[in-house]
Order: C-alpha cells, then sequence, then structure tokens
C-alpha cells in the first residue's frame, strides 16, 4: 500500500468533547497507518503524489455496530408494528427467503452495493441461519472494500420451522461449517461472528453449545440486549434463573470478558445490567431510528458515556430505514433532548461532537484502532463534498461538518471512501 498523501479540510474526534478541524492540510498514511496531519507537507514526502480534495471534507469512515443484511430488502415498511409484532409479521417472512440461494444473491447484492456507496467503511452484520447464503453474503461484503464480521444468525425456538435449527448441537455443528468455510476462502477483510440472535430464540442448549463453538474459535459475539418491555418480560419468563436479561449470555460465556461482544439496544437496561455490561468491556450498539420506529424506547445514551461504557451507533435496518451512520448520527441526539426532557432532566443531550465520536472512533474500538486520525490509526476515510447543498454564508469546518451530516451529503457527495 505504501504512502497516501489526502490534502483537503480534515475533521475528527480525537475524544466525544470537541471536533479537531484541521483547514486544508495533508493527511499522510504509510502502509495504512495514519502519520500525522500537517499544515505543510514534510520534505520526506515532497515527490509522493498527493490526492488532492481541496475544498472538500475528509472525515474518518463510519463504524455501524448493528444492522441486518436481509432485513434490507424491506427498510421502510411494516413501520407500525411493535418490535415482537414486526419480527412475526415482517421479519421472519422475508428471512425465510433466503433459503433460495437465488433470492439472497439478488437481495444481498443489492445491499452490498448500497454499503459500498455509503460513508460506511466498518460494519457488524447479522445473515440469516442460511448458511449458503450467509457465506454469499461474505462474498460480497469481502468486494465492497468495507471491513466487515458478518453472523450466521442462530435460533431454535419461537420461530417458524423454517427459520429453526433442527437441533442445537446441529445448529452448533452447521455453525462451525460457516466458520470453516468462511476461514477456508481466505478473506482479508471479512470475518465471522457468533450470532445467537436474542434469548427469545435461543435454548439453553443451544446457547451452551455456541459458547463451545466460540472458545474453540475465540470469535466475538453479536446479539440483542433489552430492546423492548415485551421482550424483556419474556426473557424473565423463559430463563427465570438469571439475574437479568444481560445474566442469560453471560451464565454461557457469551458476554464479554474473553468474548469480545456487541449488544444492540440496551434501551431499559438496570443499573445492575449497566455494571455488568462495564465489568465486562461489552460494546453497546445505540439504535436511535430502530428503537423509535419499533416503539422500543430512549436509550439512556448520557448514563452509558458517563459510566465509561464502550459504545457505538447502529442503523439497526430494517428497524432502522436507513444504513445512513449520518441519519444516526442525528437520530441519536434528537432522541437525547426528548430523554432529557421527558424522562431525566439530569440527563443532558447528547452533543454533535459526542454522536459524531460514537458512530467514528467510538464503534471503530471494536475493530481496533479505527475511527480517528490520530498517528498510528487505521486508513479509514470519507471524502465528502458539501458544496452539492450550496449555501450563501461562510462557515467554519465544524459548522460543514455538523450541516452535512445533518442534511445527508453521505447520499450523494461521497467523492471517495479508502481503508484498509
Amino acid at each position: 500500500m505504501d504512502t497516501i498523501i489526502l490534502r483537503g479540510d480534515i475533521c475528527f474526534t480525537p475524544d466525544k468533547d470537541h471536533l479537531e478541524t484541521h483547514p486544508d492540510s495533508y493527511l499522510v498514511f504509510e502502509n495504512g497507518i495514519c502519520r500525522g496531519i500537517f499544515s505543510k507537507l514534510p520534505e520526506k514526502y515532497a515527490c509522493i503524489h498527493v490526492k488532492d480534495y481541496k475544498g472538500h471534507l475528509i472525515i474518518p469512515g463510519m463504524v455501524d455496530l448493528h444492522i441486518h443484511a436481509p432485513q434490507f430488502a424491506f427498510r421502510g415498511m411494516g413501520m407500525d408494528y411493535e418490535l415482537l409484532t414486526w419480527l412475526k409479521n415482517r421479519t421472519f417472512p422475508e428471512e425465510a427467503k433466503y433459503a433460495d440461494t437465488e433470492y439472497a444473491a439478488l437481495a444481498y447484492g443489492m445491499f452490498a452495493d448500497q454499503m459500498k456507496k455509503s460513508a460506511t467503511t466498518h460494519a457488524v452484520i447479522f445473515g440469516t441461519i442460511h448458511r449458503e447464503a450467509t457465506l454469499m453474503l461474505m462474498d460480497m461484503m469481502e468486494n465492497t472494500g468495507l471491513t466487515s464480521y458478518v453472523g450466521k444468525v442462530n435460533m431454535d425456538r419461537d420461530a417458524p420451522v423454517e427459520l429453526l435449527e433442527s437441533g442445537a448441537r446441529e445448529g452448533a455443528a452447521d455453525t462451525i461449517s460457516f466458520i470453516n468455510e468462511s476461514l477456508r476462502r481466505g478473506y482479508k477483510k471479512t470475518k465471522p461472528i457468533l450470532t445467537p440472535r436474542f434469548i427469545p430464540c435461543c435454548t439453553d442448549e443451544l446457547l451452551r453449545e455456541l459458547s463451545k463453538v466460540r472458545i474453540q474459535y475465540d470469535l466475538p459475539v453479536q446479539s440483542h440486549l433489552s430492546e423492548n418491555p415485551g421482550e424483556v418480560e419474556l426473557v424473565k419468563k423463559l430463563m427465570p434463573q438469571a439475574k437479568f436479561y444481560a445474566d442469560a449470555y453471560d451464565r454461557f460465556g457469551l458476554f464479554g470478558k474473553q468474548a469480545k461482544t456487541v449488544m444492540a439496544h440496551c434501551v431499559y437496561s438496570t443499573g445492575e445490567e449497566i455494571e455488568r455490561i462495564k465489568e465486562n468491556g461489552v460494546w453497546i450498539a445505540h439504535c436511535p431510528s430502530s428503537n423509535v420506529n419499533l416503539s422500543s424506547g430512549i436509550a439512556p445514551v448520557r448514563k452509558y458515556i458517563e459510566n465509561g461504557i464502550r459504545m457505538g451507533l447502529g442503523s439497526d435496518v430494517a428497524g432502522g430505514q436507513t444504513e445512513s451512520i449520518f441519519r444516526a448520527i442525528t437520530d441519536t441526539i434528537g432522541v437525547s433532548k426528548l430523554y432529557w426532557r421527558y424522562i431525566d432532566a439530569d440527563a443532558k443531550p447528547i452533543t454533535f461532537s459526542e454522536s459524531f465520536y460514537l458512530a467514528t472512533k467510538g464503534g471503530g474500538s471494536f475493530f481496533g484502532k479505527v475511527g480517528s486520525f490520530e498517528e498510528g490509526y487505521e486508513m479509514s476515510v470519507v471524502v465528502l463534498d458539501d458544496s452539492v447543498i450550496p449555501h450563501p454564508q461562510q462557515l467554519s469546518l465544524e459548522e460543514r461538518v455538523e450541516r452535512s451530516v445533518y442534511l445527508g451529503v453521505d447520499v450523494r457527495g461521497i467523492r471517495a471512501k479508502l481503508c484498509i
């Protein structure tokens, strides 16, 4: 890869409290690793070609910690349902179609193409229970240039029979076959992730078998946690021995510590559960659009930030209607204002810099040193031409970035996307 130099108006959040800006500066990467930002290019780089994006915004690529690839096909539909009804009436019927590899190829092709066009450079992705279709999804994601984790979903109860594993051991064996084949294909940017859908769809036996698989392959884990009141109550009935929802995963070694774990939502996490999340080093994928669309509620993001919990943003397509993490940034800010106004007056709203941080460096930490332009961070860059939406006044770089996110410049203003 050698040395890549970009010129433009550089903006990023090294910490959650401020957006650092460098107008008309040079961003240097050597072998995919950031070596610094310079107002004047050092002499040692004088003979190296510069990718000149003068006047354009250069920001870190967006990180999507939670998205469902098979649900992309019905995004923007069925938004009148609450979570559990939505799963039954919309999600499960659609996901059953992925047993047909021709349909999967068509639908996943559309998903992968849109992810390639988006501002997202890193993603954590749910597939379905279907091994061949999920491997096809991995093939396609590898070709997008994004870095991603992709999971074959596991379920053995409370879903249509065509979406259930034939048994806990059989489900684990199918997952092992999926993992081995994905490793055999030698992907450079696409990795498998263990994916029990959520406790209501997974018996103790299946979780126990998946725990063995996790240990055998040292895999990360993704699932859902405390998303909806009805779901939380259902978990209490299904696993009464668990102290709280997170404990249902932790009993099987599927909740942080040795298992790098991301849990989506955490809208109704109790104080005890929050402490377990922090103690185990679990990442939260905050999905504000989905939480509104499916009537789940408003996650206490300020509380998580103040507790130093690892966190990023998720689009949660199709609970969220768009794959745009720009939209997730603005929705995070918007719902936090409602939380402050109507739920907890002491929980001050999330600022733009905080939300942008969650979308980049916060979520990027799940992948390593990703989401910032600090020295030593991996190359993950989006170049935006914000002139596609003209304005009459002089704007600071901070104002241009905020405006670009709120007005959705990622839809037609991306001029380049570069990542390892």
